[in-house]
């Protein structure tokens, strides 16, 4: 018998305490561009792992309106905001998307101004390959004419949100081209599988990594596409046949454990957490709203139950990879350190914030 929705309760408030004592203890030396010290491990850092663990709690407060949360990251944005935004990058936009849905949540007028700029300069300023996919360049490294899955979830469902909640129609068109684009170049037809990255300089998947982190980037981020925004209903349904495609060949490659491993397809890399919750949240919710067939719940709630079986009574998500860079082979996934990181938290929490609207009181699937 799986979890049931207590236990999967007392997890969530784990989770939530592991998250916010994340700390960087000086294991990781990455200097960002401007010569500043790059942290992304710490919770008061603004960072790609931060802002997508933000959004993990600003969900955990929509559904369960703990007031608690909604102080906890309010008070987060406006620390940071005093602080100084920093420089304009892929990654130094994730913590927008949680800014963009609490603003839309809370109607507060204080953060509408930071939105619309950050907004103008993404659209005006980001680099763009050809086809006008967004360039990911990061905090310390500028990866010219390169595509890679995470800019969807870091910059797309951002513009998607806040074109949604602001009457911006132009945003969420663009987060509907970078999909259209990214989809054209990392989803690999021959496997239904997505590639880690793809370069127009010399026109290739560089290690053709079927990288598992990179694809529950896509499973999560094309469901909450669909949630954030108003998509024309061509792309809609393209996006929809895309994830179907992306489940049929995930489903025969997750492991006894409920997990999937870090390279999806080769079973000599390492089961890998934060994958399995951001695939498991996506199989979830796609099952809720109507797109998947029952295996979709089952096999969920399986990853689940891997993903309960790794938080610590810390509430630290544990066998998290840490930030991983584009592998030129793919020896190099293997070799990505393990690490607690706000991604992990936040991504456990996504599945097991959705996994309480799928069990019963005894942890049974709930009928639907």
């Amino acid at each position: 018998m799986g979890p049931n929705a207590r236990d999967i309760r007392v997890g969530l408030d784990r989770l939530v305490a592991g998250m916010t004592g994340l700390r960087h203890e000086g294991r990781f030396h990455e200097p960002n561009l401007d010569g500043t010290a790059g942290d992304y491990i710490s919770f008061d850092s603004w960072e790609w792992p931060q802002g997508v663990g933000l959004y993990g709690l600003i969900r955990l407060w929509l559904f369960t309106g703990r007031d608690d949360l909604r102080q906890l990251v309010e008070n987060w944005y406006e620390a940071r905001l005093a602080a100084g935004l920093p420089e304009l990058n892929v990654n130094t936009t994730a913590p927008m998307l949680g800014l963009s849905v609490l603003w839309a949540k809370t109607g507060n007028p204080r953060w509408k101004p930071v939105l619309d700029g950050w907004a103008d300069r993404v659209i005006a300023e980001m680099g763009r390959t050809s086809e006008g996919g967004f360039e990911h360049h990061v905090s310390d490294k500028v990866n010219d004419n390169e595509l890679w899955d995470d800019t969807l979830y870091m910059v797309a469902l951002f513009l998607a949100s806040y074109g949604q909640a602001s009457g911006r129609r132009e945003l969420v068109d663009e987060a509907s081209r970078q999909f259209l684009v990214h989809a054209r170049y990392l989803s690999d037809p021959q496997t239904g599988l997505w590639f880690h990255g793809w370069t127009f300089d010399g026109r290739h998947n560089f290690a053709r990594a079927r990288w598992a982190r990179g694809n529950a980037w896509i499973t999560a981020g094309i469901l909450d596409f669909f949630d954030l925004a108003e998509i024309a209903n061509p792309v809609r349904t393209f996006l929809e046949g895309v994830l179907v495609s992306q489940v049929d060949a995930l489903l025969p490659l997750q492991t006894p454990s409920g997990a999937w491993r870090t390279l999806l397809d080769d079973s000599s890399s390492y089961e890998e957490i934060s994958a399995t919750a951001g695939i498991g949240y996506g199989l979830l919710k796609g099952h809720r709203l109507g797109l998947g067939t029952p295996a979709w719940q089952t096999a969920g709630l399986k990853a689940l139950e891997a993903v309960m079986n790794n938080i610590d009574e810390n509430g630290t998500v544990l066998n998290v990879s840490y930030g991983t860079r584009m592998g030129h082979d793919l020896q190099f996934y293997k070799d990505i350190p393990i690490q607690p990181t706000g991604y992990g938290q936040a991504l456990a929490i996504l599945c097991l914030s959705e996994a309480l609207q799928h069990v019963g009181a005894e942890g049974q699937a709930a009928s639907r």
